[in-house]
């Protein structure tokens, strides 16, 4: 699939990213902010993105879904990234279009970092993206191509989870440590299971240009 033309511009995408990916716990990208190799010497991740407000260019994505298929064969911060997205059945033209614009990179921002590390997008659809947010687990549901259940993982005080805090890794400066459970990717090829894999919870305020 050809990639929309950067073209920076106003949006806002405010809620928050899952994702669980083939790291043993805990992914060492946070810290090192991608330079460090993945435990496994490759990087395959779902990731879903939860819009509790947004828009682009005036037109709204409050309350829309987003999907990724990410397979990175190295370290992240060294690109090379194949990916594909799934986007919310309820968004019409101008949202899928601006989604997949802001999840490329061409929109700038936040996510422009997205223009030098993907190489390919493989593919792009609209579809059910369900994402459940209920107690300390997250749970995507994408029909029968990805299936992913994380939770968080408890702290010494159980009532809050582990967290890495005051980071500048490119999600945001907070990432809830979660594993996965009951996890797993089926599509474009890719056959994976994330059970007791690593995740993560991040909040989100991106934005562009």
């Amino acid at each position: 699939m050809q990639r929309p033309e950067p073209k920076p511009t106003d949006w806002k995408v405010k809620g928050e990213l899952i994702l669980n990916c083939s790291c043993d716990v805990f992914c060492p990208c946070v810290v090192s902010l991608g330079a460090h190799p993945p435990t496994e010497g490759h990087c395959y991740a779902w990731m879903g993105i939860i819009i509790d407000e947004g828009h682009y260019e005036g037109e709204s994505l409050s309350n829309l879904n987003v999907g990724l298929l990410v397979d990175i064969p190295g370290r992240m911060g060294e690109g090379n990234w194949k990916v594909a997205a799934y986007i919310d059945e309820k968004a019409n033209e101008k949202a899928y279009n601006g989604l997949l614009s802001i999840f490329s990179g061409g929109a700038g921002g936040t996510t422009g970092l997205f223009t030098a590390l993907v190489s390919e997008i493989i593919g792009a659809e609209k579809t059910s993206v369900e994402i459940l947010r209920e107690g300390k687990s997250r749970i995507l549901s994408i029909g029968r191509k990805i299936q992913g259940h994380i939770e968080m993982i408890d702290g010494d005080n159980r009532d809050n989870p582990v967290k890495i805090t005051n980071t500048t890794y490119w999600m945001g400066p907070e990432v809830i440590v979660a594993k996965g459970k009951r996890s797993r990717v089926r599509d474009y090829g890719r056959v994976w299971d994330f059970d007791n894999k690593s995740a993560e919870i991040c909040p989100i305020d991106w934005h562009g240009p």
